[in-house]
């Protein structure tokens, strides 16, 4: 009987040994987005940009969080941007003056890790993964000893570079009481409190003098994202009806952005008819359920959508009849709108500035559009990591920069409102539209509804 007890507790005990779901390394899943080289040169490139311009310190990139909310983990773009990693809770630091690159990485990754369920949550080692190094050509050390390398600066009343999200001044986590605020923000109010003495600087125009040129390998991934994003709209236009809700119609879309490989939206999708048509999103999204309107006969309904692949983002717009059919003067609004459009791009090309866009625009819309479409500095925004890359508004366009022509006309007086919104390329000599495979005119629009 005791033996029988025995070779029962060997057998559970074995058992479980060979359950036991085996340790996961970083590189098992998953792989560098860009060559190893591309990576480095990135950084090279920040580095060279702060020493050209007299600045001198040490760059601290924060890596995010490793909560999901739902989502699969998402790296903060300029982290990912420099390293090519998903690592939470890390933190990437560049010494202007040395050139030496170091993350500071927690032991291992915590969403690897469950003490009650050890045979479901295997571990994930980060510090001491040897490959991480290997290949990225980048030094690991414990993020524990951040705070001694900050001790150590602090005390020197050295300067850290951090990119604060926005020109001007630096932008520090709010006191209030209720407040959403960025790791960068978390980071700084970090090291403000532990570390007095350092001082802060601003390093948003380096970081996008760096990020605004694509490379080819971004620029072949952003190409994919709008190939995707085209797809859905086509796929969508062709269940616009009277009586359909715009929240049907973004799950068309959105469910096609997924079969053709897109691992997310790069914003929410706005589609928008009849009266919701006339606001801006952000207005839209005041409201829980403001984005569900049933479409009726006669309305327009537009599209500002995009997918996200691979990291990189897409935005897209045009504007379709519920009917099928757009009456005389949404036609003649809708082909207003795309003519200024057609002017921008055909004006677009190495050399000029969006100062010169804007000088065009103002002089190409007709006098009595003009209280409808108010232009800033020009219709559009960089593309990239995300729908508001960073970018510097007075430079000079370079082959590589993506950015986004988008003029749109919003008239409460008449209930019309139009808009189209391109994915624009500059080239060596001019510009590519990154979504011309999506047709723009009125007639073929129509045509795009017929199933």
């Amino acid at each position: 009987m005791k033996t029988t007890s025995s070779i029962i507790i060997l057998f559970f005990y074995t058992s479980f040994l060979f359950s036991q779901t085996p340790v996961q390394s970083y590189f098992e899943w998953t792989d560098l987005p860009f060559a190893k080289e591309e990576l480095s040169e990135r950084r090279d490139n920040l580095m060279n940009i702060l020493t050209e311009h007299g600045k001198t310190g040490i760059v601290i990139v924060p890596a995010n969080d490793g909560f999901s909310f739902g989502e699969t983990f998402r790296q903060a773009d300029d982290f990912y941007y420099f390293t090519g990693l998903e690592i939470p809770n890390a933190i990437l630091v560049m010494n202007v003056a040395t050139k030496s690159v170091t993350i500071y990485t927690p032991e291992r990754d915590l969403r690897f890790e469950n003490g009650s369920r050890t045979n479901d949550f295997p571990g994930r080692p980060l510090l001491n993964d040897k490959h991480i190094t290997e290949k990225t050509g980048i030094t690991l050390a414990s993020i524990d000893d951040f705070t001694f390398l900050m001790d150590a600066e602090s005390k020197k009343e050295n300067t850290i570079l951090i990119n604060s999200g926005r020109q001007g001044h630096i932008t520090y986590a709010s006191d209030a009481y209720i407040a959403t605020h960025s790791p960068v923000q978390v980071l700084l109010q970090a090291l403000s409190g532990k570390h007095p003495k350092l001082k802060h600087e601003n390093m948003y125009d380096a970081v996008a003098n760096v990020r605004m040129i694509k490379s080819e390998a971004e620029i072949e991934i952003i190409r994919k994202a709008a190939t995707i994003t085209v797809e859905g709209i086509k796929q969508s236009a062709k269940m616009i009806k009277p009586g359909v809700d715009e929240r049907y119609l973004e799950g068309i879309l959105e469910g096609d952005f997924k079969i053709n490989g897109s691992q997310r939206l790069a914003f929410g999708s706005i589609i928008k008819s009849g009266p919701n048509s006339h606001w801006p999103w952000r207005i839209l999204a005041t409201h829980y359920n403001r984005r569900n309107r049933v479409m009726e006969k006669g309305d327009l309904v537009i599209f500002d959508v995009g997918c996200e692949y691979e990291q990189y983002v897409s935005d897209i717009g045009r504007t379709f009849p519920v009917s099928g059919k757009f009456t005389n003067r949404q036609k003649e609004i809708l082909v207003m709108e795309t003519k200024i459009a057609d002017e921008i791009i055909k004006f677009l090309k190495p050399g000029i500035t969006f100062k010169d866009v804007q000088t065009l625009t103002n002089g190409i819309i007709p006098d009595d559009a003009k209280k409808y479409m108010q232009v800033g500095l020009f219709f559009g925004h960089h593309l990239g990591l995300s729908t508001g890359d960073p970018n510097i508004a007075t430079t000079v366009l370079k082959p590589g920069m993506i950015f986004t022509v988008e003029p749109w006309y919003y008239n409460h007086d008449e209930n019309i409102s139009v808009f189209t919104e391109d994915m624009i390329l500059i080239t060596e000599d001019g510009c590519e539209v990154l979504s011309s495979d999506l047709p723009r005119i009125p007639d073929a629009l129509e045509g795009m509804m017929k199933k």
